[in-house]
C-alpha cells in the first residue's frame, strides 16, 4: 500500500470559505510594492483580490462598490488616511472586517485604529506567515 504524501498533508487554502467560495479581499495601499506583495501572499492561498485601491478615498469607494470580506488598509496614505477611511467604512457597515497595514512605530495610529473597528493590524516590512495568520483570525470570528 503506497501512501501518497500530497494529499496527506493537504489543507484546504486559507482563501476558501466552508461554503467552497473564496475569501474576496481588497486591498487599500498607497505603495505599489505592498499591494504586489499582500496580493502574492493571498492569491497563493485561493483568496480572490477583488481590488485595489491606492488611498482612502478610492477604497471607500471600492468598499462600497465591491463589498468585499476583508480589507486591508494601510493608515499612511494621501487624499484619505486609513484611519479617516476606517471610520467611514465603520459607519457605513460596522461589521466589515478591516486589518490596518502599519510601518513600525506607528502604536498609537494602530490604537486608535483598533478602538475605532479594526479588527487586526500587521507591521511592514510584510512577513508571509504574519499575515496569513491575522488574516485567519479576524475571518474565523
Amino acid at each position: 500500500m503506497s501512501i501518497d504524501m500530497n494529499t496527506l498533508n493537504a489543507k484546504e487554502p486559507d482563501g476558501i470559505q466552508s461554503s467552497g467560495k473564496p475569501y474576496r479581499v481588497l486591498i487599500v495601499d498607497d505603495s505599489a510594492f505592498v499591494i504586489k506583495q499582500l496580493t502574492q501572499i493571498f492569491v497563493s492561498e485561493k483568496y480572490d483580490i477583488v481590488g485595489t485601491a491606492e488611498n482612502g478615498e478610492e477604497g471607500l469607494m471600492k468598499f462600497k462598490e465591491l463589498k468585499p470580506d476583508l480589507i486591508t488598509l494601510d493608515i499612511t496614505m494621501p487624499k484619505m488616511d486609513g484611519l479617516t477611511a476606517l471610520s467611514k467604512i465603520m459607519e457605513y457597515d460596522k461589521t466589515t472586517k478591516v486589518v490596518m497595514i502599519s510601518a513600525l512605530g506607528k502604536e498609537d495610529m494602530v490604537k486608535k485604529a483598533l478602538l475605532a473597528g479594526a479588527k487586526n493590524y500587521i507591521t511592514k516590512p510584510l512577513d508571509r506567515k504574519k499575515v496569513l495568520d491575522r488574516v485567519r483570525q479576524v475571518l474565523a470570528k
